[in-house]
């Protein structure tokens, strides 16, 4: 007979292929082929799957979300889980980091770093998000110009432009940007 120990023995089960000879007989589960057997940490796999498949379809999550929210579960199983989510593409980093700075672009203004920053603390990659910011340099810039005119736009008035200057350094944002943000709007 034949025993179950991994999802990837339930999908064959599913598309009716064989599976390995060292196994167990079976119980009577709905959805299970007579002579295969259901382990605890099967079922125990597949729980866990199904919180973390609701935590990621409800919103875009990178790995480390995941491993944070559910730090209290089998980090074993967990991982497993992780893997197969990736492998779905449900778990996707580089996608992550795209959909994140394009709503930070529509909705935010910030500086590079800050994007990063906030990226960071979400658990991506270091790596992933340097490779990001270098492939999209051009447009990562002019985004942190238009944001440092928004800034000093609004504050203008409120604050000495000294003031506003360093306001925006503390933020971040590039000295040559801070520099052609504040020469466009003196030449519009």
């Amino acid at each position: 007979m034949k025993k179950i120990s991994s999802v990837e023995d339930i999908n064959k089960i599913v598309k009716n292929e064989e599976i390995e000879e060292n196994s167990i007989s079976s119980n009577n589960i709905k959805g299970c082929k007579a002579g295969f057997t259901i382990t605890n940490e099967i079922l125990e796999l597949d729980k866990l799957k199904s919180k973390v498949f609701k935590f990621v379809t409800y919103k875009k999550r990178t790995a480390n979300e995941i491993r944070k929210k559910f730090e209290n579960e089998n980090q074993d199983l967990l991982e497993e889980g992780i893997e197969y989510f990736k492998s779905q593409n449900y778990i996707n980093e580089e996608d992550y980091i795209e959909r994140s700075i394009n709503e930070f672009i529509a909705l935010k203004s910030l500086s590079i770093k800050e994007i990063a920053y906030k990226l960071t603390a979400k658990g991506v990659e270091k790596k992933l998000l340097d490779k990001y910011i270098c492939d999209n340099k051009e447009k990562l810039l002019e985004f942190e110009i238009n944001s440092a005119k928004k800034l000093i736009k609004k504050n203008y008035g409120k604050k000495e432009l000294e003031d506003i200057k360093k306001y925006l350094y503390q933020k971040g944002y590039m000295s040559e940007s801070i520099s052609i943000a504040i020469e466009e709007l003196e030449n519009a």
